[in-house]
């Protein structure tokens, strides 16, 4: 199995080194700083406390008719369109695009191929330091790597994530679980923004319940508009009193997952997450006249 992963920052890594760990042939795009660290020192990651290196190839450009079994877009959302612009004149077959937007596939397809791209969402997080990877999977109760049902391809790469011990789910509307994941991190990123303490937002009560009301009201609108909560499990945000959803977010933002997974994100893609939020605002608006 011949793996692109295009973007080397935290997701991208993470993936990289999971994948060729499990045995497969895996070569990373990568630009800039972390070109640079990648092929001075390899690509390095914490390991029950050890630092090891992952059997990865590095490039730093990408010939037309290189192809591989899957090419993993890992880009921020504002270089999700020069990529696939760049993608379109790789012969590669399937593009995986683990990327937070609200558009619809057909139109990065317009860009890059019909028939190309698989949507998935990546269930992991964590940092790069000094070209190091402290990062991991979330817990699969909470969210593993999504994949998009589509023409069959998913099965497929759910057998990957299988070998490499990466939990998935596979769900029906991918766009729809797009929108309904941006309705709950949109508010969990602008707390991190709105806090005088963004590392300990979570003490802050109010906040928290000013979060957990913002939460219920984007989800309220996401149904209204006929579009299924997904995954099932969000309708709790809609059922628990605000008051208790705001007790358990300032548990969470206090906690080791909270940082790992919430509040590094956050802070190191402001530009990215307040651009998200522009988004979902406008497309939750737009949909409610």
């Amino acid at each position: 199995m011949k793996i692109l992963i295009y973007g080397a920052g935290v997701i991208g890594s993470l993936y990289a080194a999971l994948l060729s760990g499990a045995g497969m042939d895996v070569t990373v795009y990568a630009r800039g700083k972390r070109l640079q660290e990648l092929q001075t020192k390899g690509l390095l990651y914490k390991e029950k406390g050890s630092v090891k290196k992952a059997d990865v190839i590095v490039i730093s450009s990408l010939t037309s008719d290189e192809c591989f079994d899957y090419i993993f877009l890992t880009v921020r959302e504002n270089q999700l369109m020069s990529a696939l612009s760049e993608l379109k004149h790789n012969i590669s077959p399937t593009i995986v695009t683990m990327v937070n937007s609200l558009d619809k596939y057909e139109k990065w397809e317009d860009i890059c191929g019909k028939g190309r791209i698989l949507p998935a969402f990546p269930g992991a997080g964590g940092s790069l330091t000094e070209g190091v990877l402290d990062a991991g999977l979330t817990p699969q109760i909470i969210q593993p790597t999504t994949i998009g049902r589509t023409d069959g391809r998913e099965n497929r790469l759910a057998e990957i994530f299988a070998k490499a011990h990466i939990p998935y789910q596979i769900v029906n509307d991918m766009h729809s679980w797009q929108i309904c994941h941006l309705g709950m991190v949109v508010p969990i990123a602008d707390a991190y923004y709105e806090a005088k303490d963004p590392e300990h937002a979570g003490k802050d009560f109010s906040l928290m319940k000013e979060t957990a009301n913002r939460i219920k009201m984007n989800f309220r609108c996401i149904r209204h508009k006929n579009i299924t909560l997904s995954p099932a499990k969000m309708n709790i945000f809609l059922i628990l009193p605000t008051v208790l959803t705001a007790v358990i977010l300032g548990f969470v933002f206090r906690s080791e997952f909270g940082n790992r997974f919430m509040y590094q994100h956050s802070m190191k893609a402001p530009d990215e997450m307040r651009r998200l939020h522009d988004q979902f605002y406008s497309y939750i608006n737009e949909q409610i006249k």
